[in-house]
């Protein structure tokens, strides 16, 4: 189980009511999962979102498998600009 960082942004950041907090996760899907209980106005949002993993972007990858290395830091990116 790696452990890291999720950093929010925009309307993600609004949702979670924290620009970012540590996480334990294997996978991203993992990850979305554990952050979107109990949350659901995070789970609508991150919905829409893109993801990067260490800067690199995940695409359209399913997010069960994309791994999640020890000290990874995973941007949560809304659409801005209409996009």
């Amino acid at each position: 189980m790696a452990m890291g960082k999720v950093r929010y942004w925009a309307a993600a950041k609004e949702a979670a009511g924290v620009a970012e907090e540590p996480f334990e996760a294997v996978t991203l899907g993992e990850l979305m999962t554990k952050i979107t209980r109990n949350r659901s106005e995070l789970a609508r949002v991150v919905q829409r979102c893109s993801f990067l993993v260490d800067g690199s972007p995940v695409g359209k990858r399913p997010h069960g498998e994309v791994i999640l290395g020890e000290g990874a830091t995973v941007e949560v990116l809304p659409p801005f600009a209409g996009g």
